[in-house]
């Protein structure tokens, strides 16, 4: 299926992301997406525009200073707060173009402190030509690009096995859900799963109960992929037990970006170690589904 198209922007000015013409086109027509490409959350300044038009932004102390404009300190700055976190809301912004509060965001992107970055943008609404953000962004430097799609077939695979009502597992009968999301990152790794008396990599061995499965099949999607497409890939995975199926289940695991200023909706989100924050979907084929969410050390808690 069509996962994509994403853009990717070089260089582009933040003042044309608050610009009135590109909220009227993109952000209050459909779904529109941003994140910087190439920036570490907790080195740099990065930005991300949300569906919902908001506008957050992670600034360091001399950055924020200098813009001038609201915020408040991240809350995983430690003792000195050297990132802040601004958040702007599009929709509200350019229904007062006249306000005091526009001209004052808009003069600190264009002149108190002109701010650059490489965007990945990306853009939903149905019916709409995907050409629309590549002409708009004609007069920079625009990419358009697609997600990577990697298919392997894993043979002889140790797997957990799972009952749909047994979340917490039963002994010698079903193994837990956090047992399984534990295995899933072995498998996504490529790790040896038999806990080998020579394997200096990983002493990790699949849960019990288990089952050897002859063919595994696993779909890797690299890329800036929208939560509508993610609908649409797991609408057609459940479409998968429409006919009788040897496979007791299937899963989708979806990664967010380490180096995102937001993980849910608007929590902030920071890396610490590992700047982890995904989800996971396991689909059964009697319908029953397991929904597993999970973040880093620097992350709320999800919703």
């Amino acid at each position: 299926m069509d996962s994509g198209p994403y853009y990717l922007v070089k260089d582009l000015p933040l003042h044309e992301l608050i610009a009135h013409e590109f909220i009227s086109t993109f952000v209050k027509k459909g779904a529109c997406y941003a994140l910087t490409y190439n920036t570490n959350i907790d080195e740099d300044n990065t930005v991300a525009l949300l569906p919902n038009g908001k506008l957050i932004l992670s600034l360091d102390k001399d950055t924020y200073e200098e813009t001038g404009l609201q915020g408040r300190p991240s809350q995983y700055s430690g003792r000195k707060t050297m990132k802040f976190i601004v958040s702007i809301d599009l929709m509200d912004l350019s229904s007062k173009l006249d306000s005091k509060k526009y001209k004052r965001v808009s003069w600190a992107f264009k002149e108190k402190k002109p701010l650059k970055f490489d965007f990945l943008l990306a853009w939903h609404q149905t019916g709409a030509e995907g050409s629309t953000m590549m002409s708009y962004f004609s007069n920079y430097r625009i990419q358009e690009r697609q997600p990577k799609i990697a298919l392997s077939t894993v043979t002889d695979l140790p797997c957990p096995v799972l009952r749909s009502g047994e979340l917490r597992g039963e002994p010698e009968a079903a193994c837990s859900a956090q047992e399984l999301f534990e295995w899933l990152g072995a498998v996504f790794s490529n790790a040896e799963l038999n806990n080998e008396p020579d394997n200096f990599i990983s002493t990790y061995c699949c849960p019990q109960p288990s089952t050897v499965v002859a063919k595994a099949y696993l779909c890797t999607i690299t890329g800036f992929i929208l939560p509508e497409k993610i609908h649409l890939l797991l609408e057609q995975l459940c479409r998968y037990f429409d006919e009788p199926k040897l496979a007791p289940w299937v899963t989708l695991s979806v990664q967010g970006f380490a180096d995102s200023p937001v993980s849910w909706r608007e929590n902030e989100h920071g890396f610490r170690k590992g700047g982890e924050h995904l989800y996971n979907f396991v689909v059964f084929s009697n319908r029953d589904y397991w929904l597993q969410l999970a973040v880093g050390a620097n992350d709320d808690c999800p919703p």
